[in-house]
């Protein structure tokens, strides 16, 4: 049961929202989880493939094989030659666990299978903990646009909006909000919105606020790992704030699958009792945490860099758009919090995913994925992520594939206004 208590505007999810689950990581390249025609699905994903110059390397666009024998070659790096396989959780899934709650300050830590399943288990706890099943969310955030409604089908909770504004709530939203919830959940960053963080002095009087109502504040941390950068601070001090965080090993860390609940240990050990309810106590899960250690070894110390470049790519996207006279462009945010944002133009989506697959097929650079509507008739969105790959591009690079990109739009393409 869902009651909204702020106006409801326009607040679809530019990737499409999921009836299967979790959505895809990268809306350009990724399988198409709400459908679509098989053969242009293969195509996208063979002209990722294929791509000689890309801003993001997706490790979904690596054959099975080569990523399967990847990951037993850099496995020394994180497991002993000895090591036992994991079994129902111990092992190396015991080992992930304790560097989790290590790295967030917390005091213990449970692996799930999924970030669904994690956040379901934390957000059932607290309510029962606090005696209120209604917890405060945005609607654009993960549970509400790509969970099937599995928050009230399966846990029986009920969510509240404290803002439909395509940002986090403020304190006085709040603060102020007319009824009683148990949980403030506040997604870092919200990923639909355009990946978009507060100030850490907004952040911190919004906890404050839910506080004031007695209510437990829970962060879907899902892209926590890059979040450092915005606000300033390590990410045990950003950990600190929330009584709950989970954080995923495969949107960030490019892990093969998997999440970490962290929290009180109290609260930890309940939620693996929910955990083995809700069918998440696998047999075994040591490939998915091998390559999340991994994640942590290899990619977290280079998330600061690429989020540093992804204002340099943006600023040249911005630029590369204004010389190419498109009409009207939007690069948001403007400066972005993290090492993914959105792009808009006043096109049809058809019209320029065309011209993103057309660019990456003919001269393999690969600089948007797919497009989705948003917004009034007309106008798209994509989202733009910069990763290893993509610290090669200079300024130049980008206008100069941005060039390319525009004159693939036809003439006659749909524009805005």
């Amino acid at each position: 049961m869902t009651s909204h208590g702020a106006t409801e505007a326009s607040l679809q999810s530019p990737a499409g929202p999921s009836a299967t689950g979790d959505e895809p990581e990268a809306v350009g390249d990724a399988p198409d989880a709400t459908g679509g025609e098989p053969d242009a699905q293969a195509r996208r994903m063979a002209a990722a493939r294929g791509a000689t110059r890309t801003l993001d390397r997706s490790p979904l666009h690596v054959p099975l094989l080569e990523r399967f024998s990847a990951l037993a070659a850099a496995a020394p790096e994180a497991v002993g030659p000895r090591e036992p396989v994991d079994l129902y959780g111990n092992g190396v899934v015991a080992t992930l666990e304790d560097e989790v709650a290590r790295l967030l300050g917390k005091e213990a830590a449970a692996f799930f299978p999924t970030g669904t399943m994690a956040q379901q288990v934390a957000l059932r706890c607290w309510a029962g903990r606090t005696g209120n099943a209604t917890v405060a969310l945005h609607p654009l955030a993960h549970p509400e646009l790509h969970e099937g409604g599995a928050l009230g089908a399966v846990s029986g909770l009920r969510t509240v909006w404290p803002t439909t504004e395509r940002r986090l709530p403020t304190a006085d939203e709040v603060r102020d909000f007319p009824e009683p919830f148990g949980t403030l959940m506040l997604e870092l960053p919200l990923r639909d919105a355009g990946f978009v963080l507060p100030a850490w002095e907004e952040l911190e009087a919004v906890v404050a606020a839910a506080r004031e109502r007695d209510a437990v504040v829970h962060f879907d941390g899902a892209r926590l790992w890059e979040c450092p950068t915005h606000f300033g601070r390590p990410l045990a001090e950003i950990a600190d704030l929330a009584d709950t965080v989970y954080v995923s090993f495969y949107k960030s860390l490019e892990g093969l699958s998997g999440a970490a609940l962290v929290g009180p240990r109290t609260l930890i050990e309940e939620a693996k009792v929910w955990r083995h309810r809700y069918g998440g106590q696998l047999f075994q899960q040591f490939p998915a945490a091998v390559s999340a250690l991994l994640g942590l070894r290899r990619v977290l110390p280079r998330l600061p860099g690429y989020v540093a470049h992804a204002r340099v790519v943006a600023d040249a996207l911005r630029e590369g758009f204004a010389a190419a006279g498109v009409p009207w462009a939007r690069v948001h945010p403007e400066r972005p919090h993290t090492h993914q944002f959105q792009v808009w133009l006043p096109y049809e989506p058809g019209v320029l995913s065309e011209a993103s697959l057309g660019q990456a097929e003919e001269t393999k650079t690969h600089l948007f994925g797919r497009w989705f509507p948003d917004g009034p008739p007309g106008l798209s969105v994509t989202e733009v992520t910069v990763t290893e790959e993509g610290l090669a591009w200079t300024a130049d690079d980008v206008k100069e594939a941005v060039t390319e990109f525009v004159r693939r739009i036809p003439a006659d393409g749909t524009r805005r206004g």
